[in-house]
């Protein structure tokens, strides 16, 4: 078969026109005329930086091109055309990252995560962030470079000869400019007199020096340990007293046994009734009890308070009561270790279980009442104040003088052996709380009241 030269000439442009579009395709990197792209958009702020055709990335890898950039609602509106192998998902995002610090950027894709559903070709990238680029970065050097005008020309005018005194720096600078003067033109008056304290005050620690370096008899030093020993004897003695009442909550003794008898209730109730009736009966001895519970704000607990009251008289009553503290008690042990040396070790132990004790003699003046014994298991007072005709209460309780408990509280007779009760519990240490609660305060007439309204 014979060729012509035209047939020859044109098969050579065919093929040269091939291998042109063929290597056009390779050096561009995009998708290929021949397999199956995607087309995305989204809108900018900005598109600085963005030429058409350039690379579009993801992962740091070119998978795409910029198409075309036009202009749509005031907005920069970019479309870019992507491999079939990248699968963008609805929760994808686009990012303008910097390609150098010649202001030139490109568009990296992030596919978002892979169990999202996938992003329709054709479909908007909601979301675009612009990574810091030249222009961001020129406009906040531009904004410090102006704060930076601004503060020192605020400087000038406050450092200088007017001494501007319209902004809070100005004013700070002249104040004290005028302080340095007032301390110099002071100064320099009473030159002698400073001179004058300073001699004293110089002489006053000399003598402290001599007061505490005297080593003898009736030194700083002999006075300071026999204060120390009184202190030690005075723990001692507090010490003895909280064993005692440890081992009178802990059942052990005769009073501690009648204290935590289960029976300990039936048998105050008929020694009340034996020794009224030894007395001549109601009309001379008034028993009363009074239940209460308080709400405590800070620590959210209930605590419940039962006082059996005792009043032989007018002008005095004794009270005997048991407390339920949901705070529990708190009890502290000496263990004594012995080994290279012999040392003590306090043990504090909280027993949730456990209840408190109240018994008390109370003193009446008029309105006043003067109270002293055993609260909650430690030795303290407290004062009453009545007023309203004796239908306000104000308390005022003080106790556990190691830990210092002070506990402060208003009672308001709402009905006749009805009140209400608030204040404030453990005041000046960490178990500190308001409260507030109710009572029920019957006495003995109460009781033969309805005892004749009962049949049986």
């Amino acid at each position: 078969m014979n060729l012509t030269p035209e047939f020859k000439v044109g098969a050579l442009i065919v093929i040269v026109s091939g291998l042109i579009g063929i290597m056009s395709l390779k050096v561009n990197e995009g998708p290929g005329l021949f397999s199956r792209s995607k087309r995305y958009w989204f809108d900018l702020q900005d598109a600085g930086g963005l030429v058409e055709n350039s690379a579009v990335k993801s992962a740091g890898i070119k998978v795409g091109i910029i198409e075309k950039i036009k202009l749509v609602d005031d907005k920069a509106r970019v479309y870019v055309l992507v491999g079939s192998d990248l699968s963008m998902k609805k929760t994808g995002y686009v990012e303008l990252r910097s390609d150098g610090i010649l202001g030139d950027r490109h568009v990296e894709l992030v596919p978002g995560s892979s169990t999202d559903p996938a992003l329709p070709d054709g479909s908007q990238i909601l979301t675009a962030h612009e990574r810091g680029s030249i222009n961001a970065m020129l406009k906040e050097i531009g904004k410090i470079s102006e704060s930076i005008g601004q503060l020192s020309e605020t400087l000038r005018k406050a450092t200088g000869p007017t001494g501007d005194t319209s902004t809070a720096l100005g004013r700070i600078i002249y104040n004290v400019e005028k302080l340095t003067g007032d301390i110099s033109e002071i100064t320099g008056e009473n030159k002698s007199k400073v001179n004058e304290i300073v001699n004293n005050v110089r002489s006053l620690t000399a003598q402290l020096d001599k007061f505490v370096g005297d080593d003898s008899s009736e030194g700083f030093a002999a006075g300071w340990q026999k204060a120390v020993s009184s202190l030690s004897r005075i723990d001692t003695s507090l010490r003895n007293i909280e064993e005692i009442t440890g081992k009178i909550n802990r059942g052990e003794g005769t009073i501690g046994r009648l204290v935590n008898d289960e029976e300990t209730v039936d048998k105050i109730n008929e020694a009340v009734g034996n020794f009224k009736d030894f007395m001549g009966g109601a009309s001379q001895l008034e028993t009363s009890f009074d239940f209460h519970s308080e709400y405590l704000t800070d620590a959210e607990l209930t605590k419940s308070i039962l006082n059996i009251k005792i009043q032989p008289g007018l002008d005095r009553y004794y009270e005997l009561g048991i407390v339920e503290d949901p705070r529990g008690v708190v009890e502290e042990t000496r263990i004594e270790e012995s080994g290279t040396a012999t040392s003590d070790i306090n043990e504090t132990k909280t027993f949730r279980g456990k209840v408190k004790f109240n018994a008390l003699f109370a003193k009446n003046f008029y309105d006043f009442t003067i109270k002293g014994g055993l609260f909650e298991n430690s030795g303290g007072l407290g004062v009453d104040y009545y007023l309203l005709g004796r239908d306000l209460r104000m308390t005022l309780e003080a106790f556990d003088f190691d830990q210092m408990v002070l506990r402060a509280y208003l009672r308001y007779n709402v009905f006749k052996g009805i009140y209400l009760i608030g204040g404030g519990d453990h005041l000046v240490d960490d178990l500190r709380s308001g409260f507030v609660g109710a009572g029920l305060f019957i006495t003995n007439d109460d009781l033969k009241f309805l005892a004749s309204k009962v049949n049986f």
